[in-house]
């Protein structure tokens, strides 16, 4: 994997080096080519970006240039000896370094790495396919790339050393650095057509954080598991009996526990749904959520026990009882929508009678006990933070607590079998 992670490395600079070759061909070639074999480079060039080196074929790129497929296998023997033409030829590449001159630093390299990911996601096929052949290219390719690859390399390394005075690393290794991690960027994005980051702008703002920090994580501090935020899911009983609780009270409390237990949703995101924020029909029920914007579904099956339907639940009962002309999902019994002290109220009624110790269960534990059974029940850690809104650290700590209660509940399993 180190191996491919270099080649790619190499290979994601390769499309901004053939970039600038074509800028030298525009600007050199810009009447009408003299040469078979000019015409040959033009055309490959213009193939190869636009479609990528894997997609495009011999003959292809004969056609283009206008010119005989024999006479392209007799000047470069096949696709990659054009490509090796081409980086061998092409003049020295020194990138865009100028907008790192004359601003504040931060500026600066925001702006140099949002300018590269902008050129490399120009040619989604092209980076595809270098990363598909990356193990494929034979030693004079990659001298070659290498050659290109120290001129950037470089550049940004002569930049960086005016500002790493007294740094324990290097001005070259920040370099690479910050090459690997444009890297991974558009790599992960051209792989899976996902990104880890919410945004582009968030994973620019804190690509910058992290190279202009000094010391962006403490040295000396140890991470244990007790370090990590403590989740405390309820038991299957308690949240039956809050849930009964909850219904002897009226159709608004039933469906607000319905909600919490089901949707695993917090009581400051409760307040601010509507009753337009309902989707549902045969096939699923959902909520639109305000802020982080999402949908998340409302289970049926809450800690092995069922409430309904999609269509006929808790929820959706509560609505057809309404005969108010408010918007909001969850009213006031003082008129308008529930407020948070509305929700706190309802939720010291429904746990009440239950031995619950000196510590009483708090409306946070209704999400974690969601999540923790999300867990269980076998969704992945990327899936459940699309559904909170919560970033995949965050949620460690509920990935923590399911994979404890599955060790719990195979070494009672185990216990049962040993029993006489």
């Amino acid at each position: 994997m180190a191996i491919i992670f270099a080649s790619i490395t190499c290979n994601e600079f390769t499309v901004a080096i053939l970039l600038q070759i074509r800028k030298w061909h525009l600007h050199f070639f810009r009447y009408p080519m003299s040469t078979t074999r000019q015409r040959l480079t033009e055309a490959a060039l213009e193939l190869f970006l636009s479609q990528g080196i894997s997609h495009t074929t011999t003959r292809q790129i004969s056609n283009m240039a206008e010119v005989n497929e024999a006479t392209l296998f007799r000047n470069f023997g096949n696709k990659y000896g054009l490509l090796l033409a081409m980086l061998q030829e092409a003049p020295a590449f020194v990138p865009a370094t100028a907008i790192l001159y004359g601003e504040a630093v931060s500026d600066s390299l925001r702006t140099y790495a949002s300018d590269y990911l902008s050129l490399l996601e120009q040619y989604p096929n092209f980076v595809r396919s270098l990363i598909g052949e990356a193990d494929q290219y034979p030693p004079e390719h990659r001298q070659a790339l290498h050659l290109r690859l120290s001129e950037i390399r470089q550049t940004m390394a002569r930049y960086l050393e005016r500002l790493l005075d007294d740094s324990a690393v290097s001005a070259e290794s920040m370099a690479n650095l910050l090459a690997a991690l444009l890297v991974g960027y558009v790599v992960l994005e051209a792989i899976s057509g996902k990104s880890l980051w919410e945004s582009r702008d968030r994973f620019l703002d804190t690509l910058v954080l992290v190279l202009t920090q000094q010391q962006v994580l403490p040295q000396n501090k140890m991470i244990t598991q007790e370090s990590m935020p403590l989740v405390v899911d309820l038991p299957a009983s308690w949240v039956q009996i809050m849930i009964k609780q909850a219904r002897s009270l009226g159709p608004q409390d039933y469906a607000l526990a319905f909600v919490l237990f089901g949707a695993g949703l917090l009581p400051e995101e409760i307040v601010q749904l509507e009753r337009s924020h309902q989707i549902c029909d045969k096939s699923q029920h959902v909520l639109r959520i305000v802020a982080p914007p999402r949908q998340v579904p409302v289970n049926q099956w809450i800690l092995g026990k069922r409430y309904g339907s999609y269509t006929s639940n808790p929820l959706t009962k509560w609505i057809k009882t309404r005969r108010d002309g408010e918007t909001a999902l969850f009213i006031s019994d003082l008129g308008g929508a529930m407020t948070l002290d509305d929700i706190y109220g309802s939720w010291d009624q429904w746990w009440q009678g239950i031995d619950v110790g000196t510590e009483p269960p708090k409306p946070i534990q209704a999400r974690q006990t969601w999540c923790v059974e999300m867990l269980m029940r076998g969704i992945s850690l990327e899936n459940l933070s699309i559904l909170t809104g919560c970033d995949t650290a965050t949620l460690e700590p509920y990935a923590h607590r399911a994979r404890e209660k599955s060790a719990i509940a195979a070494a009672t399993q185990l216990d049962r079998k040993a029993s006489p």
